[in-house]
């Protein structure tokens, strides 16, 4: 009988971005301030893809610097949309995380919904258990 394959391990990096991806959707939660709720759930969300990075692309030194959501399509095409998504927020939540009252509490808690689900998504992706990551879960190794 054979053995399923598994899974390469994921390099630590990228297991520390998906365990600050969780902290932060956990504080976004715990934010009553829609404007902060915004910026944190956001942040989750660019954690979560660096990881996808952080696991999946190699280091390239040319061209010029680009952003997490620009190169996340070229490692993970699946993840397309949701680059999409975030990239178009990203001047939303810089405003946000100046203070600036961009945002009503409905499109925090939407956000925060979008960035959990985009953290599960990473996870299947990566194949990591979820329940992995929270703070005090086991950490596999």
């Amino acid at each position: 009988m054979t053995a399923a394959p598994m899974s390469p391990p994921i390099p630590n990096q990228a297991r520390e971005l998906l365990g600050a991806a969780t902290r932060g959707l956990l504080e976004a939660y715990a934010t009553p301030e829609p404007a902060r709720r915004y910026a944190a759930a956001h942040l989750a969300a660019l954690r979560a893809a660096a990881a996808v990075l952080a696991a999946r692309a190699h280091p390239v030194r040319r061209g010029r610097i680009r952003s997490v959501w620009a190169l996340l399509p070229a490692v993970a095409p699946q993840l397309q949309e949701w680059a999409a998504f975030f990239a178009a927020g990203a001047a939303k939540r810089a405003a946000a995380d100046a203070g600036l009252p961009v945002v009503s509490a409905r499109e925090a808690d939407d956000l925060v919904r979008d960035a959990e689900t985009f953290l599960a998504q990473v996870c299947a992706l990566l194949g990591v258990d979820q329940q992995a990551i929270l703070p005090g879960g086991a950490q596999e190794h």
